[in-house]
């Protein structure tokens, strides 16, 4: 992928470089009706639509990162409710053992201890 991907940079490079050897001519830039002082060459209308991009892929790059974040978020917050219900089911086990447990003290208590016979000599 990564030699693909590196083919593709070098042909959009050599289209570039094509594109503004070729065009050397006068050129100008309109945005809203206003024309855009400094963009005389065809060149500078093609390295501000190369300005627009990387703003464009900086953009789509942020977004990403968010939506990754965001992602990673909910999936820990996830995990941690889980966590905490299996926690709870493990702490209401315990309590119901331990109200099992006095009660059967309790009833241990109740129950009067039979006194030992002391057989007579």
């Amino acid at each position: 992928m990564i030699f693909l991907g590196l083919i593709v940079i070098l042909a959009a490079v050599a289209v570039a470089v094509a594109v503004v050897l070729d065009n050397s001519g006068d050129a100008q830039m309109n945005l809203f009706g206003d024309e855009i002082p400094g963009i005389t060459d065809q060149w500078h209308v093609f390295m501000a639509g190369a300005v627009v991009a990387i703003v464009f892929m900086a953009g789509v790059v942020i977004v990403a990162l968010g939506l990754k974040r965001a992602i990673g978020m909910r999936r820990e917050l996830r995990d941690l409710r889980d966590e905490h219900e299996e926690s709870l089911q493990t702490l209401e086990m315990e309590r119901r053992k331990l109200q099992q447990a006095l009660a059967q003290a309790r009833r241990g208590m109740d129950d009067p201890v039979p006194a030992q016979r002391v057989a007579p000599n």
